[in-house]
C-alpha cells in the first residue's frame, strides 16, 4: 500500500475520548446584565464589506489580506446587508458540496474561469443578524444556539453597521471567574484526517461535517491543524495558480493537505484553566487549541467551547 492510499484510508478517522463530564444540554444563562443598543460596544464598526458583483477571487483576495473568516456583502450605494461570505462557503465552493456545481457543471471543472464568478453566486444569502439595538447577552444566546462564528449588525433599513464574531464575544467573558479547566468543556470525539489527504477530500469533510478545522494525525502524532482558511488562503494565494496548466480544479485540490498546514501549533493540556486557554486564543489569534496529554491528542477547544463555558457560568 503506497503512502497516498495509506493516507486516504486513514483519512476519515473518528477518535472518541470519554469526557470528564456529561455535557447535557446547554442552557443559557448569561451572568452579563443586559443593557440595549450595547452591541455596538464591543462589534467592529469599521467593516469591510464587497458589493455583489465582486469576484469570487476578489472575495478571497480581500478575506486573506485582512484576515477575515466571514465578509458581509452590501448594496453599493445603500450599503443594505444582502449576504455574507464566509470561508466556509469558499471549500464548499472548492468540492466541498453544492457550491462545487458552479466549478463543476456550469464550468466544467476550470477553476480559472469558475473564480471569475460574481459572489454572489455562492454566498449565503439567508443568514442571521442583529439588530443594533441588541444586547451583549443577544449576541452570545444567538451564536450558542445557532453554533455561528459571527453575526452582522443591521440599523434601520437594514444597512450594515457592524459586526460581532466569536472572538469578540470571548474577549468580553474571559474576565469572567470560573473554575472550569478545558478537560470540563473540550470536545472530546474528534474527526481527523491524515497529512496525505488530498484538499479535495478535506473540503468534502468540512463541509459535511460543519466543521471548520480538522486535527491532521497521522501515526497516532498529532501532525498539525487544517482549517477552512487555511484552505481559502490557499485558493488566494499565488501559488494555486501557479500550479494549473489547464485550469482543472483537480490540479489544485488534489494536492496533499499536509502542504497547507500552519507552521507553528500551540496545544494546551486538560488541566489548564478555561481562563488561560482563552487568553492564549486571543493572544496569539487562533480559534482553538489541541489538547494533549501524554503526549497524545484527546481532545480540542475551539472559541465556541468557551464561549458557551463561560455563558453557562
Amino acid at each position: 500500500m503506497n503512502r497516498h492510499e495509506r493516507g486516504v484510508k486513514q483519512g476519515d478517522k473518528l477518535l472518541k475520548m470519554q469526557g470528564k463530564f456529561d455535557r447535557g444540554p446547554i442552557e443559557f444563562q448569561s451572568r452579563i446584565p443586559p443593557q440595549e443598543g450595547e452591541i455596538m460596544a464591543f462589534a467592529s464598526r469599521d467593516v469591510v464589506s464587497i458589493p455583489q458583483t465582486t469576484t469570487i477571487l476578489k472575495a478571497v483576495g480581500t478575506m486573506t489580506g485582512c484576515n477575515f473568516r466571514r465578509l458581509p456583502i452590501t448594496d453599493s450605494g445603500t450599503k443594505n446587508l444582502r449576504g455574507i461570505i464566509t470561508s466556509g462557503d469558499i471549500i464548499n465552493f472548492m468540492g466541498g458540496g453544492d457550491k462545487y456545481r458552479l466549478v463543476k457543471v456550469k464550468h466544467g471543472g476550470n477553476l480559472l474561469s469558475a473564480v471569475n464568478e460574481s459572489v454572489r453566486e455562492i454566498m449565503t444569502r439567508d443568514l442571521l443578524s442583529l439588530p443594533d439595538s441588541a444586547t451583549i447577552a443577544d449576541a452570545i444566546a444567538l451564536i450558542i444556539e445557532k453554533k455561528t462564528g459571527g453575526l452582522p449588525i443591521t440599523g434601520a433599513g437594514g444597512i450594515l453597521k457592524g459586526i460581532v464574531t466569536e472572538r469578540d464575544v470571548l474577549r468580553v467573558l474571559a474576565s469572567e471567574k470560573s473554575r472550569l479547566a478545558v478537560e470540563d468543556v473540550m470536545t472530546t470525539s474528534l474527526r481527523v484526517t491524515n497529512p496525505e489527504r488530498p484538499i479535495a477530500e478535506v473540503t468534502r469533510d468540512m463541509t459535511r461535517y460543519r466543521f471548520r478545522r480538522l486535527p491532521v494525525v497521522s501515526d497516532d502524532v498529532l501532525f498539525g491543524i487544517i482549517t477552512a482558511t487555511d484552505i481559502m488562503r490557499y485558493l488566494g494565494g499565488k501559488e494555486v495558480f501557479a500550479r494549473i496548466s489547464t485550469g482543472d480544479i483537480s490540479e489544485v485540490t488534489g494536492l496533499p493537505v499536509r502542504n497547507l498546514i500552519a507552521g507553528d501549533l500551540f496545544t494546551t493540556s486538560p488541566d489548564r484553566s478555561i481562563a488561560m486557554a482563552a487568553r492564549e486564543m486571543l493572544d496569539r489569534n487562533i480559534g482553538a487549541l489541541p489538547v494533549i496529554e501524554d503526549k497524545g491528542l484527546i481532545g480540542l477547544v475551539t472559541e465556541f467551547d468557551l464561549v458557551r463555558a463561560f455563558a453557562r457560568g
